[in-house]
């Protein structure tokens, strides 16, 4: 019985053999209609690849010209806009400025670039003065505050005035107030009072007349003949505009 036993074993093994022998390597191609192992997903380590150009080149020259001249607070020379540019001469600026022009034309827009002061500047049509004049009123009296107005007022009447004359009229010191008045261009010095410590003397300037709508000083309101003391108040006809002005040099 145990001889019996051995030798069933030994033809199993080899049985066993045989069929390891027909077996495909698990390692190989997998077979027509089965489907192999897996992939592993791809590796992402390492720096990102670079984004691929757009090809931009940037915004065209005319709106580079035009940015420029919507910041700039003064006309602009053709050449100074090319060297800013970094291309080009005043001849191709000027063709530039031509281009935009007919834009603003084409779209109906209320401004266009005037060749002014040997420079270009962005300047509203004639046809919308009347509401911009609306606008520059409103603006200038809410720049020149009632103390603003009421000392420029007393320096109208009253010129060539010194600052202590001002503050006794007023009742305050007016240091602050002149100095913005004469950051605006509204009054300026004009000369110095025969006192101890030569005291400077205050009058109004030509942009004040343009401001208030006056000829000359001759233009003024009559002072009340009960009151000669009291200053009378001034109206603004047009927008003083101190923004873009340097200051005048000190005395």
């Amino acid at each position: 019985m145990a001889g019996i036993m051995k030798k069933r074993t030994d033809k199993d093994v080899e049985g066993v053999n045989a069929s390891l022998e027909d077996t495909e390597p698990v390692t190989g191609d997998p077979a027509p209609g089965e489907s192999g192992p897996a992939e592993e997903p791809a590796s992402h380590e390492g720096p990102s690849p670079e984004p691929a150009s757009t090809g931009d080149t940037g915004p065209r020259p005319e709106s580079v010209v035009e940015a420029l001249l919507m910041a700039a607070d003064a006309p602009l020379p053709g050449a100074k806009i090319a060297e800013i540019l970094g291309t080009g001469t005043a001849a191709d600026v000027r063709k530039h400025v031509e281009a935009l022009n007919e834009d603003y034309e084409r779209r109906g827009a209320a401004f266009r670039v005037e060749s002014i002061a040997k420079g270009y500047q962005v300047l509203t049509l004639p046809l919308f003065d009347r509401w911009i004049s609306k606008l520059r009123k409103v603006r200038a009296e809410s720049r020149l505050s009632a103390a603003a107005l009421e000392t420029l007022a007393v320096i109208a009447y009253k010129q060539p005035v010194m600052r202590a004359d001002i503050e006794a009229v007023r009742g305050v010191a007016a240091g602050d107030i002149l100095l913005r008045l004469r950051e605006m261009r509204l009054i300026k010095i004009v000369g110095r009072a025969e006192e101890v410590g030569r005291p400077l003397l205050y009058g109004t300037t030509n942009t004040f007349l343009d401001v208030f709508g006056l000829g000359s000083l001759k233009d003024l309101p009559p002072i009340d003949a009960d009151q000669p003391d009291a200053v009378p108040k001034l109206r603004v006809a047009r927008e003083a505009n101190g923004d873009g002005v340097e200051p005048p040099k000190t005395d």
